[in-house]
């Protein structure tokens, strides 16, 4: 059985597990995503808290809402491993009890719990993976440097769940990285003190640099952003040589590492985003949701990106259907093919995820 290499941190969105659907078989088998069920209704959730009052008061659409999430996760899938964190909305636990338990009797998806959880959730959550058989994931937030009271607060957690170390994986969550250098120091105490605390059957180090969506539409239509959640992850394998077993790399993919906490902008800029992976950036260019020559102008956008030095190509054996589908929409004609914001992320998941897992692997 081949072995995950790269754990994307997603939002259960269609534009997100679509594109995990799309990549190829050989891909699909290196990647394995750690899904956030982003809440359903309401504000931005605040990243490590609960509203102290949920806006979700509507506990039959929820689970028919959950249900049929979870549902369309485990189809696309399709039996392969990863993990889902259902933390906006597991304090719902019988609007949640049917999607949950499907994730855990029919999928290979693992679940998700946090040391700074409701221990009556964390029991939850436990009792799932015992019924799984897959074992848990522990989704530690790296806000704030380690220190000794979290160490004794991951192990009373790992005492709770009555699960042997070796269906326990510890996914170490940097966050939102626009400081490389900061955010490595995080890295290495977390790996270091963490790490160390029990045998983790798997442990992922995960950050984000995508950043947010510009709110001045006047700036320049086109940037290129630092992938700092590349930077960090390879500063830290580079000083911990030694680290016994492997250190997964993981992402927040193209969506910036906020993204799963609020459910939709019911009014979102008139503008959405073009998105590509170099090896150390990302390419970024503001394309036009609406207006006049609104499709002329997204090509336009598109061809900014085709003719990078950084694009793949579409004939690299490293490119993708993202690849092909950008070609495509920069020199296309007409309004058909120009696509939407949710085909925008879709296609900038696809081609992000198919390139990491490739950058990951030693034959490329």
């Amino acid at each position: 059985m081949v072995e995950p290499i790269y754990v994307p941190v997603l939002p259960t969105r269609r534009s997100a597990w679509d594109a995990y659907a799309s990549l190829g078989a050989e891909v699909r088998r290196r990647v394995a995503p750690l899904w956030t069920v982003v809440p359903r209704v309401g504000p931005e959730r605040t990243r490590g808290a609960c509203p102290e009052t949920d806006p979700d008061t509507d506990s039959p659409e929820l689970r028919r809402w959950l249900t049929g999430r979870m549902d369309n996760l485990i189809r696309a899938m399709d039996g392969l491993p990863g993990w889902v964190d259902p933390v906006h909305i597991e304090r719902h636990v019988e609007a949640s009890a049917i999607g949950l338990w499907r994730v855990a009797t029919r999928s290979e998806l693992r679940l998700v719990t946090g040391p700074e959880r409701d221990p009556t959730l964390q029991r939850y959550a436990a009792d799932l993976a015992f019924l799984s058989g897959r074992g848990i994931g522990i989704r530690v937030l790296l806000d704030t440097v380690v220190d000794e009271p979290r160490s004794t607060e991951i192990l009373a957690l790992v005492d709770q769940l009555c699960l042997p170390p070796a269906r326990l994986d510890l996914i170490l969550d940097v966050g939102m990285v626009t400081d490389a250098i900061e955010a490595t120091k995080l890295a290495l105490v977390g790996v270091d003190v963490l790490g160390a605390l029990v045998p983790w059957r798997t442990v992922v180090l995960t950050a984000g640099a995508f950043p947010a969506d510009r709110e001045h539409p006047d700036q320049q239509p086109t940037r290129v952003a630092r992938r700092h959640d590349w930077d960090v992850h390879q500063s830290v394998r580079a000083s911990r040589p030694e680290f016994p077993g492997p250190l997964l790399y993981g992402d927040y993919s193209v969506e910036h590492a906020h993204s799963a906490n609020i459910s939709a902008r019911p009014h979102g800029p008139p503008y959405g985003l073009l998105r590509y992976t170099a090896p150390y950036d990302f390419l970024i260019a503001q394309a036009p949701l609406r207006g006049p020559h609104r499709a002329d102008r997204v090509r336009a956008m598109a061809r900014r990106i085709v003719t990078h030095d950084a694009f793949r190509g579409i004939e690299d054996t490293i490119s993708s259907d993202g690849e092909r589908w950008l070609h495509t929409c920069a020199y296309g004609d007409g309004s058909v093919g120009s696509g939407n914001a949710e085909k925008w992320i879709r296609v900038g998941h696809l081609q992000h995820m198919n390139y990491v897992a490739r950058q990951l692997s030693p034959t490329k």
